[in-house]
């Protein structure tokens, strides 16, 4: 069949979304030598000059055409694409690219997917059919990975998110002495009440350690008014805002943190991958499922027994035992951040080099079809 000259990268780019940045650096790290990438953006200038790569708008129909007609294959970009718990375009727009690259002879390949929550009917038979006409899978999640085998899709791979493997890039020091870094994200459960409460315990927190708070935006359009009230509640002298829109620069950032308490998925895997300890704020079961993978410890924000239930009455195993619920005292919340912030960290260096290792299978994949 030959090997592949130009592949088109379809996900979330483009947005101002650190994460889904981070997943498209890496898979740009990760693609096989002399491959030509093609970028849907929906900032193509933007992807063009931070990555070096071309780049067209991912919603003008003209360009997307064009590009699927010059390209031999198309590769689902990483994140949760097929999904319906924001909105059922997504799933059809994805689903739509894909269905037109199989009618035009390209190679298609869903990579790093986590799926669902898929929640109507037609949508889930929308995307099982997609995932079986592939010629390459990899997800990035055990509850994906039985989603698929109920599917019966063949020859999927499961291996850790694609960003372990990112190669970080190390940034200035944003200030001598220890630093803590909080990434929360704009989410339903993150209700103002909930708000007030850990702004009330970073600043007895703060004051106890004498840590610098760094509020690290990922999707600052999204996070940064978060952000900016956290910040504004300790004062200048006792907090940052940082952010960095290359997600290797980003990546690098978590180097320096003592400890991070994150929502945002990607946060708590580049701190973790950069040495730095975790605490997580889960709103949705992926995070849920990074912190028990790496024994990380962190509380839910929302009732995830009713989601981890639904997820595994699709695959037929047994939920996860939900995590303990963010507390309404600040103090306690505080004092639990205190005491991860003492003790050493208790994720091994060789499990964390290990996810960086088993990582690399995404790549592998990749170089397997598109290298055919």
């Amino acid at each position: 069949m030959g090997s592949v000259q130009r592949v088109v990268l379809c996900g979330y780019y483009g947005q101002g979304n650190g994460g889904d940045e981070a997943l498209l650096a890496t898979l740009l790290q990760l693609l096989p030598i002399g491959v030509e990438p093609l970028v849907l953006s929906g900032n193509p200038a933007e992807t063009r000059d931070r990555y070096g790569v071309m780049a067209v708008n991912r919603m003008d129909r003209s360009a997307l055409w064009g590009a699927l007609r010059s390209s031999q294959a198309l590769v689902w970009g990483g994140g949760s694409l097929m999904q319906d718990a924001t909105s059922w375009a997504s799933p059809l727009y994805y689903a739509g690219l894909m269905g037109a690259a199989r009618q035009w002879g390209l190679r298609r390949v869903a990579w790093a997917q986590g799926i669902g929550p898929l929640r109507r009917g037609w949508v889930k038979g929308i995307a099982r059919s997609t995932f079986r006409a592939c010629d390459g899978v990899t997800v990035r999640d055990r509850e994906s990975a039985q989603l698929l085998k109920t599917w019966q899709v063949k020859g999927f791979e499961l291996a850790p998110d694609p960003v372990w493997a990112l190669a970080s890039v190390p940034v200035p020091e944003v200030a001598p002495g220890p630093k803590v870094a909080v990434a929360l994200r704009s989410h339903p459960s993150l209700t103002p009440d909930r708000l007030e409460k850990l702004a009330v315990a970073l600043d007895r927190f703060q004051s106890q350690t004498g840590a610098l708070i760094v509020f690290v935006p990922f999707q600052p359009i999204a996070d940064g008014a978060i952000a900016q009230r956290l910040a504004q509640h300790l004062g200048p002298d006792r907090s940052r805002i940082v952010s960095y829109s290359d997600p290797r620069q980003l990546k690098g950032l978590f180097r320096q943190m003592n400890l991070t308490i994150g929502m945002r998925l990607h946060a708590l895997i580049m701190a973790v991958a950069e040495g730095s300890r975790c605490w997580g704020l889960s709103y949705d079961p992926k995070v849920r499922v990074l912190l028990e993978s790496v024994g990380a410890p962190g509380w839910t924000l929302c009732d995830e027994s009713i989601d981890g239930v639904e997820v595994n009455k699709q695959v037929g195993a047994t939920p996860p035992v939900p995590l303990a619920s963010l507390p309404t005292n600040p103090e306690a919340i505080a004092a639990a951040w205190l005491t991860a912030y003492e003790q050493p960290n208790p994720i091994a260096p060789a499990q964390v080099a290990q996810l960086c290792d088993r990582a690399q299978l995404h790549g592998l994949m990749l170089a397997r079809v598109l290298r055919d």
